[in-house]
């Protein structure tokens, strides 16, 4: 019989005990990705375990809404997860190892708590955790202006827990510098996703309005989690089919399920829609039967959806139709967009990404294009820019 080679052997025997944990690791751990950072799992340092379970061992919310529901239902996947313990809702604080969450509205105690400057400070999105006693007891308290405030505190107190910090004598303040944090989805109506590497869209548009996709809410927990509160559905090469009535129910649902995560909708629209959804001769925004066709198209929007954040628009770049077919220019063409949704507090994101044929030095377009125009499009117009000239410039 011919001896095996060392280097045979070795070989054999790194394929066995490869094989034999990735066995084990697939029996015992059973990971799949799905809950991406939101894994709750049983911590594994006992004198850290022993320490959250005697600071965190019953729950007091205040509040009613669909957002104190959401943290509700976090803490009690959370909680037991990381700690193995039950998730314990009560009423007042009566022994140590509280969590009191709660706004100054909806908590007689936490409005002692806290100054008014304090609260001032946190805005509408901020939130702040502090350990405490009340009265007399040893308590971590969650305080905000806003429910949504309470829910980006619940997951940054979540995230201690996860990374395992000393909750002993937290005090921690959060307030966000950037308005609007958003997502910008490039998925089409057909569901592939332009540029897209991941499958096809997550919006199943065939089975809305009527199924409501758990998914839907597991990502509006994930994005909530890390203070994502806006996100454009639709891709920015816009399909007009995207503000007909049909798409609009379809779209109600994704907001209903997005609306208690604090993440608000915006559509990308195709500037012909005028003429191709509303039947006009012209998408002049100078023209009086355009303006009032928006209008009356935003009105129609935030009837169905009045937290509805606005338009995205590309515009005159790379082939999209826009305001220069009209002789007219970004901020004109802006505009007429930005009346019809600002007497509902509505925006409109201009993108100032842009480039044609005709422009050699691409790094200038939009230097050429926008500067003249400072100044005169309308408050709530936001130009939106990449984070350089080119293309995904990092």
């Amino acid at each position: 019989m011919q001896k095996k080679s060392p280097l045979y052997l070795l070989l054999i025997t790194v394929v066995v005990v490869l094989f034999s944990v990735d066995l084990s690791y697939s029996q015992t751990n059973n990971e799949d990705g799905y809950d991406a950072w939101l894994r709750y799992e049983l911590i594994d340092d006992e004198l850290r375990l022993d320490q959250y379970r005697s600071l965190l061992n019953s729950v007091i919310l205040s509040g009613e809404s669909e957002t104190i529901q959401a943290i509700s239902d976090e803490l009690a996947s959370g909680i037991p997860g990381l700690l193995g313990t039950k998730y314990n809702p009560i009423n007042k604080v009566e022994s140590d190892g509280a969590l009191l969450i709660g706004t100054p509205s909806s908590s007689d105690v936490i409005s002692t708590l806290i100054s008014e400057s304090k609260l001032t400070e946190l805005g509408a999105e901020g939130y702040l955790i502090e350990s405490t006693e009340v009265s007399g007891y040893k308590t971590t308290i969650i305080v905000a202006n806003t429910d949504i405030g309470l829910l980006y505190g619940t997951f940054a107190f979540l995230r201690e827990l996860q990374t395992q910090k000393d909750i002993s004598n937290l005090k921690i303040q959060s307030v966000p510098k950037v308005e609007y944090r958003m997502l910008n989805h490039w998925d089409n109506l057909s569901r592939l996703v332009e540029r897209g590497y991941a499958g096809l869209s997550l919006w199943d548009w065939g089975s809305l309005p009527e199924y409501e996709d758990p998914r839907y809410t597991d990502y509006a927990r994930l994005n909530a989690s890390v203070g994502i509160n806006a996100m454009s559905v639709n891709n920015v090469n816009a399909n007009p089919t995207m503000i007909t009535d049909q798409f609009l129910e379809k779209l109600v649902t994704l907001a209903n399920a997005f609306r208690p995560y604090g993440i608000k909708v915006f559509i990308s629209i195709n500037y012909q829609s005028p003429i191709t959804v509303g039947g006009l001769e012209t998408a002049d925004p100078l023209d009086p039967e355009v303006r009032a066709w928006w209008k009356e198209k935003a009105n129609q929007i935030y009837g169905m959806i009045p937290d509805f954040g606005g338009f995205l628009v590309k515009a005159d770049s790379e082939g999209q139709p826009g305001p220069f077919a009209y002789n007219r220019n970004h901020a004109e063409g802006a505009n007429v967009l930005a009346e019809a949704v600002a007497p509902h507090n509505g925006v409109v994101i201009w993108r100032a990404f842009v480039y044609s044929p005709e422009q050699t030095d691409r790094f200038r377009e939009a230097y050429d294009e926008f500067v003249p125009l400072d100044g005169l499009f309308n408050e709530n117009v936001i130009l939106q820019v990449k984070n350089g000239p080119i293309d995904f410039q990092p």
